[in-house]
């Protein structure tokens, strides 16, 4: 994977909310990163399966197929099942934490979402490295 922001690089983001699907976009696009985007756990799997995004960002609570049962799925599928996958969400709690880890996501990023913290887990992720504490929002 890439060292560094590349417009080769492809980001899926994955959230029911447009706002949310729209920050993240210009903010990854800014830094150079290409964007495509899914509005549900469903529309993921199949985005996922067409476009080989590098690394996913991921809501957890959306209608149709929420993030957890999305993320399962999504590591059941060898063209994408070592892609690493941030789960992304306003329910930042210890269970949720622990939760998705449990199901298959690299990593945890509580909303309001921290750019720097998000850039932090981009490099170590695309660079095939886990983010230690960093996984679990501490």
């Amino acid at each position: 994977m890439p060292a560094r922001n590349d417009s080769n690089v492809v980001i899926m983001v994955v959230d029911d909310n447009e706002c949310n699907r729209e920050i993240l976009n210009v903010f990854l696009s800014h830094v150079g990163y290409r964007v495509i985007e899914a509005s549900d756990g469903l529309e993921a799997l199949r985005v996922a399966t067409t476009e080989s995004p590098h690394l996913i960002i991921m809501d957890l609570s959306m209608p149709v197929l929420d993030g957890f049962a999305a993320v399962q799925l999504l590591r059941e599928i060898p063209k994408v099942s070592d892609v690493p996958i941030v789960a992304c969400t306003a329910h930042d709690t210890p269970a949720h934490r622990l939760q998705a880890l449990k199901v298959g996501f690299n990593a945890f990023l509580a909303k309001p979402i921290d750019f720097h913290r998000l850039s932090f887990l981009l490099q170590k992720l695309l660079n095939g490295g886990q983010p230690s504490a960093m996984a679990t929002g501490e």
